[in-house]
């Protein structure tokens, strides 16, 4: 493995229902430290069924996948939870306990996971909520929260155990226009500062061209491309030419 690899994934296949439904078919990518980058594709392409990979809840059919040099098909399932502390998880819906607070949500991996203090876990949630722009009251739900502030508590809580590697799925979807703007800045501000390895799922193009160190765009269970913001905007394969192309309507039909 390379050193500047975090994250290595060679030959990765995974197939369903006995074999009949092939998604995955021969993935080879790599994640460097420090990087951020976009995963693309249509729906049904095996974007959701490759983070699950990554994250050891799915194992391959074949091929290996490498997270700090150790392949995920050697460490025994007992010894998984500890590994996937390096993970911090960004869910769609941002996947919120609706009866607990703020303040409890955000706390909540660290009652189960640490032997924190509860002055330590205190003094750590309100650092990292008034870190990310959250600040007054903590004792609020989520069906209080706007949009915009439930991703601030999701990012909150999957960057509380400090992890060295952070999972977006699909942190836009849904959003009006100033959320995810909101939302981008929150992802742009996580590499910048925090200086994380992070791995967005998403099929919003203009958030990967602009925020990517790296584009990957999955199609029919293949990497179709991998590349720069610069080298996507030129590829030539007609799928990512013709999502680029719809991304253009759209934007010309909003402004019209």
């Amino acid at each position: 493995m390379s050193t500047e690899n975090v994250i290595e994934i060679r030959g990765l296949h995974k197939s369903f229902r006995n074999g009949r439904d092939k998604v995955l078919q021969g993935i080879d990518l790599d994640f460097p430290k420090g990087t951020l980058t976009y995963i693309l594709g249509p729906s049904g392409t095996g974007k959701s069924v490759l983070i699950k990979h990554i994250l050891g809840l799915l194992h391959p059919d074949q091929g290996e996948i490498r997270v700090y040099g150790k392949n995920l098909a050697d460490i025994p399932d007992r010894d998984l939870a500890e590994h996937r502390k390096v993970y911090g998880m960004l869910f769609q819906n941002s996947a919120l306990f609706d009866d607990r607070s703020i303040f409890e949500n955000v706390a909540f991996p660290l009652r189960e996971h640490t032997r924190l203090t509860e002055e330590e876990i205190t003094k750590k949630v309100n650092n990292t909520l008034s870190h990310l722009g959250l600040k007054g009251r903590y004792d609020k739900l989520p069906n209080e929260l706007s949009g915009g502030m439930k991703k601030r508590v999701g990012l909150a809580r999957a960057i509380i155990r400090e992890p060295s590697i952070l999972l977006y799925d699909e942190p836009t979807t849904g959003l009006d226009p100033v959320t995810r703007t909101t939302v981008d800045s929150l992802i742009e501000q996580m590499k910048r500062e925090l200086q994380l390895t992070s791995v967005v799922i998403s099929h919003d193009i203009p958030s990967a061209l602009l925020l990517a160190d790296h584009i990957a765009f999955l199609n029919q269970g293949k990497v179709a491309f991998y590349g720069t913001p610069a080298e996507f905007r030129k590829c030539d394969h007609p799928l990512v030419m013709a999502f680029l192309e719809a991304e253009q309507r759209t934007v010309k039909a909003l402004v019209q």
